[in-house]
């Protein structure tokens, strides 16, 4: 929770990757709050209270996947609908001439984004040609968003480093420029939530 408080005011993008990971950590204790407490909470140099205050965030992550049927996979709303926002203020920012840069470092990635979704459709042709039980869930990868298909990417690669996988030199080039693409997205996110952004509509 307090990690989560500071990075929604500094970057949503990191925010919301570290809201993955906490959804991923909610899977790995079972979804118990009993265990996330004494494994995973408790091993915080927290005061008590914080501890509590903690407990009580975790707890309502907690009964929010469980309402939403988030326990074996898939986000929670709360995160869908940020995605959503970053997604809208993508097209946004595209539309408008007012962000040149912006829509350079897109065109600058597209292709990246292009390779991971041919991708996930040849994974997935494949599966279909084996009758792979697990079709279904790489196929709803392909009506991803370009943004969710950015963030699954920056995701993936911190999985990767947190397990001292080794990351292919291509992998690393997509990082960078996605990285730089997506940071001009939350910083825009950022402004637009508290200055409010001119994208020159009359």
């Amino acid at each position: 929770m307090f990690v989560a408080k500071e990075l929604r005011k500094k970057s949503i993008a990191e925010y919301l990757l570290y809201m993955w990971q906490i959804e991923d950590t909610i899977r790995a204790y079972g979804c118990s709050l009993t265990r996330i407490r004494k494994e995973y909470i408790d091993q915080f140099q927290y005061t008590d209270e914080q501890k509590e205050e903690e407990e009580d965030w975790f707890g309502d992550l907690v009964r929010m996947m469980n309402q939403e049927g988030c326990r074996e996979g898939g986000h929670l709303q709360i995160n869908k609908v940020l995605m959503q926002d970053l997604t809208e203020l993508h097209a946004q920012l595209l539309q408008s001439s007012k962000f040149p840069f912006y829509s350079a470092e897109y065109y600058r990635v597209l292709p990246f984004i292009v390779e991971l979704r041919g991708k996930t459709k040849r994974t997935a042709d494949k599966m279909a040609r084996t009758n792979d039980e697990r079709l279904k869930t790489v196929a709803a990868q392909l009506g991803k968003s370009e943004i969710e298909t950015c963030f699954d990417l920056l995701y993936g690669v911190m999985m990767l480093r947190l397990q001292k996988k080794e990351i292919t030199p291509e992998t690393t080039r997509a990082l960078n420029e996605i990285t730089t693409f997506i940071g001009m997205l939350s910083d825009y996110y950022i402004k637009d939530k508290t200055e409010g952004l001119d994208f020159g509509e009359e």
